[in-house]
């Protein structure tokens, strides 16, 4: 006997307000290149990054998550008691459980939201976004909040001389809810798993508990096959992105990558042929590379520099440990 199931029918989702918050503490590369005896030349010809922003003192994971979701609640005008979801995109949450999203939550006032963790690394904001679009879309839920929240500076080896200098602090979050019309197109996400080694955490906690004296791990990277595998695939990918929305490259008013390193960003876009009017975020100069919040953190900078409007259609695209990667074109709030 067959049941008839009410789904909801013609829903379409956008993003209703952004906020972010980044680290208190401004970090310039002289302040690193001792300890890899180095330059700020060169950290600058090889990333683009002149200094990095990491939390300062009363500063962490959560009350950066806080206050860039509070700030994303009063931009889109929705009550915390009004979330139905909380989503937190984040690799530096160092509690296996509970999620960091159930205790954002809590300190929200929301009332009794799902709230869940997600591990994209850097690509996680962006798949954040695509499961909060399906969500409200399928009616599952009205207003999602999505967070993409890092604390690199404490997974950071201030001796390694490929990734000391590369990474920063930041949250960033995003409403989603429903809306009249598209606002955000169909995710195009996947993972590369034979390049599973091109960016991990340096040892297990288990080895690192039975160490004499545990130290916290850091992030280990191969930068070359991470430079030439984003460089290659994911203008492929955004362009999958852009046919599956069904726009073409010149409609596209802003290019938001996630920020890891300044010749990514422009390999990327040459081999995309991006028009001249396309404004591309560079937030990595200042700001590092914050992973999962690196798209929001970017965003938000073009919005304080003017060159993001609301109404502009924007292509996200964001890559990272896994490989994984997630793109979609939104149009901002």
């Amino acid at each position: 006997m067959s049941t008839a199931w009410t789904i909801p029918t013609g829903t379409h989702a956008a993003v209703l307000g952004l906020g972010v918050d980044r680290g208190k503490r401004v970090v310039p590369n002289s302040e690193l290149v001792a300890a890899i005896d180095s330059s700020d030349e060169w950290i600058q010809q090889r990333s683009g990054i002149r200094e990095r922003r990491w939390v300062g003192p009363d500063e962490d994971l959560v009350t950066m998550s806080l206050a860039a979701s509070q700030a994303a609640l009063a931009a889109s005008s929705v009550e915390a008691a009004q979330i139905d979801a909380v989503i937190v995109a984040t690799c530096t949450w160092t509690m296996q459980t509970p999620s960091l999203a159930a205790k954002l939550a809590y300190l929200l006032g929301t009332q009794a939201p799902a709230a869940f963790d997600i591990s994209a690394a850097c690509a996680g904001f962006c798949h954040a976004v695509g499961i909060a679009n399906d969500m409200v879309r399928s009616g599952t839920a009205r207003y999602v909040l999505v967070v993409g929240a890092e604390l690199l500076s404490e997974m950071t080896s201030r001796t390694d001389r490929g990734t000391a200098f590369i990474f920063g602090d930041g949250a960033g979050a995003v409403v989603i809810g429903p809306s009249d019309v598209p606002g955000i197109g169909p995710v195009v996400w996947g993972s590369d798993g034979e390049q599973f080694d091109a960016i991990r955490q340096s040892v297990d906690w288990r080895d690192v508990l039975a160490e004499e004296e545990p130290t916290m791990p850091y992030i280990a990277m191969d930068g070359a096959t991470v430079f030439r595998w984003a460089a290659y695939q994911m203008a492929k990918v955004a362009q999958e992105t852009l046919d599956r929305t069904g726009i073409r490259v010149e409609e596209i008013d802003l290019f938001v990558p996630h920020q890891a390193n300044m010749r990514i960003i422009d390999a990327m876009a040459r081999a995309m042929k991006l028009p001249e009017h396309v404004r591309i975020a560079r937030d990595i100069a200042d700001q590092g590379n914050t992973s999962a919040a690196s798209i929001p953190l970017a965003l938000a900078r073009m919005y304080a520099d003017g060159e993001a409007k609301s109404g502009d259609l924007a292509l996200l695209i964001a890559f990272g440990a896994g490989l994984s990667y997630a793109a979609q074109v939104v149009r901002v709030p």
